[in-house]
């Protein structure tokens, strides 16, 4: 059965793990919201960092200007990098990286970034942007004969979240709970559909675009940390663990992935209604 829900919050998340933008209105892409996990910081090996290792990640905000990633956290100066490199400028070297399974060569963003990253972070870190020359393809055991391609997104290019899912999430946990939304990171916010109604059905689709379901997200610490302070506590995994455990999983569940089915280069605005079935 078809129903209608709303899109209620949009947003995007540039440096993977640092904390999102709400926007108004955001450009679909086959690999996610324009610039979504476009950057990434990584560890002296190469290796993706998150907050599941370092809490400060929540701490770094992204600003998206006309021509710039901005980049801002507590007791540091605001670093700038350049959202396109000028004519005539050198070549940005690559340099090898790791996010998951996945090994991939990326565009390097240069030692004060490195140097930024690795004083805010307390760890020698780099700052590294996709690559659009290579491709990264989320796992077809979900996906099936549709190929759905990622930047230094977790697996996925979407995630969808309902606000009746974390209102019951809430409720559940008790003791006048209000966890955010910005704990789950998600891409999509909709209302309007009910309880898990991100989970509903296999198709989500307007006018412009249509989505396909093609995987529960499994949650992990990350959802404990409070995005303000980094403090971490038992919910919202004690919780959902009573209710959203799913036997193909050994953790609970809380949103949706998503992949572009068609649309790309459609604009989404707050407020726009979507069919769900």
């Amino acid at each position: 059965m078809s129903q209608t829900v709303r899109l209620t919050g949009l947003v995007v998340y540039p440096v993977k793990s640092a904390r999102g933008i709400a926007l108004e209105e955001a450009v679909v892409t086959s690999h996610g919201l324009a610039h979504d996990r476009e950057w990434m910081v990584i560890n002296q090996a190469g290796r993706f960092v998150t907050q599941r290792q370092t809490p400060r990640m929540a701490l770094v905000e992204t600003i998206l200007t006309a021509d710039w990633l901005e980049l801002r956290a507590p007791d540091m100066e605001p670093l700038s990098i350049p959202r396109f490199r000028p004519p005539g400028s050198p070549f940005q070297p690559t340099i090898p990286v790791t996010v998951w399974r996945h090994a991939t060569e990326a565009l390097d963003e240069g030692d004060r970034a490195a140097s930024w990253f690795s004083e805010f972070l307390e760890m020698r870190a780099r700052l590294v942007r996709w690559d659009p020359t290579r491709r990264r393809l989320s796992s077809k055991e979900w996906t099936g004969s549709r190929e759905a391609e990622n930047y230094f997104s977790d697996g996925y290019p979407f995630l969808v979240a309902s606000e009746e899912s974390l209102a019951d999430l809430n409720q559940r946990i008790g003791g006048g709970s209000d966890l955010r939304m910005d704990r789950f990171r998600p891409n999509l916010v909709i209302a309007g559909g009910g309880v898990g109604s991100e989970d509903q059905g296999t198709t989500l689709r307007n006018g412009a675009c249509e989505f396909a379901r093609v995987k529960p997200c499994i949650r992990c610490v990350m959802t404990t940390t409070d995005q303000q302070t980094t403090r971490r506590g038992p919910e919202p995994l004690r919780t959902l663990a009573r209710y959203r455990m799913d036997p193909r999983f050994d953790s609970p569940l809380f949103g949706h992935n998503l992949i572009l089915v068609r649309g790309a280069g459609a604009r989404l605005r707050v407020g726009d209604t979507f069919e769900t079935f």
